[in-house]
């Protein structure tokens, strides 16, 4: 295949699961159903945070942001992923693969500090709580808020143009169900380090280093919880933060084996199934792990169903 430069007309085919076609079938049900999932619960979180007065605390706040970004990175990628798994056709748009590939980052990045934030949120709440209101107040939560999204919208500015200004190879064949840009680099013709490097700087900066941030603040959190002398106060600390933790490392531990090398055999092997995993089983499991083992969002949610039944 020889080389040839993005002309706006040539579409990109997304192999996905092509390979295996009974498993597509099977496929397309579990995602559509996930998915459904996902907006239904994500929902409930976003609008429980909003309507009850009893979680406008910082925690519902980002936990809300948290929610509204799942939701809009699995529409960014699951239909386009369901249209591929349903039928033959698994052509993508030129546009629409540039269109995917800027959202895709700038919300997968935007995830990784707000997942920061949620820990910094929640080291206050255990290691400083008596001054929890007056260091969590709404302005910090808002700017907090904001630079998450800021850092992710900056990533996507940045690594955006660098990918798409690869040379592609001719076949324009995407090893992948998403343009995202390990399978972007993948698909390029020529000399892709440049691109590798600055690939691996942003995984490191975007996966490595909040995971080690994270981990400080719940070193710290161990050892107040340690301290802390009433049974129930413990097991109230321990439960917010393990579920934090859960989605922690699921997120983080699939994003960094699929962006820290893109081009290492294990990333081009078994890229798609991690992709799969962050961009439909974490959005879907971030809503249940925060929100199930969660007292105050279940007795929100039942005063909502009994206001809604009186009415």
């Amino acid at each position: 295949t020889g080389k040839t430069n993005t002309s706006f007309s040539v579409d990109f085919i997304l192999l996905g699961f092509s390979e295996w076609p009974q498993l597509e079938t099977v496929l397309f049900w579990i995602v559509a159903i996930f998915y459904i999932m996902i907006i239904f619960g994500n929902l409930t979180i976003i609008v429980l945070s909003c309507i009850d007065p009893c979680l406008y605390t910082p925690m519902y706040y980002f936990l809300s942001n948290l929610s509204f970004l799942e939701l809009c990175f699995t529409t960014t990628t699951v239909p386009q992923m369901l249209s591929n798994l349903w039928g033959p056709k698994k052509t993508i748009t030129y546009t629409g693969c540039v269109i995917q590939l800027c959202v895709f980052l700038c919300l997968g990045a935007t995830e990784g500090v707000l997942l920061v934030v949620m820990a910094f949120d929640r080291y206050v709440a255990v290691c400083q709580p008596l001054r929890y209101t007056i260091i969590m107040n709404p302005p910090l939560c808002w700017k907090l808020s904001l630079m998450a999204w800021l850092s992710g919208l900056m990533e996507s500015l940045i690594q955006s143009p660098i990918t798409l200004q690869l040379s592609f190879c001719a076949h324009h064949h995407v090893d992948d169900f998403l343009c995202e840009v390990p399978a972007l680099i993948r698909l390029a013709c020529g000399d892709t380090s440049s691109n590798e490097w600055q690939m691996s700087i942003s995984a490191i900066l975007f996966t490595i280093l909040p995971v080690g941030l994270i981990l400080t603040s719940y070193g710290y959190i161990a050892q107040a919880v340690g301290k802390i002398k009433s049974e129930e106060g413990r097991q109230k600390a321990i439960a917010t933060c393990s579920s934090h933790l859960l989605v922690v490392f699921m997120f983080y531990g699939t994003v960094a084996m699929v962006y820290t090398d893109p081009k290492n055999d294990f990333a081009s092997k078994h890229g798609k199934f991690f992709t799969f995993f962050y961009t439909v089983v974490t959005p879907l499991l971030n809503p249940l792990i925060y929100t199930l083992r969660n007292k105050e969002v279940k007795e929100s949610l039942q005063r909502l169903l009994k206001k809604s039944i009186s009415q």
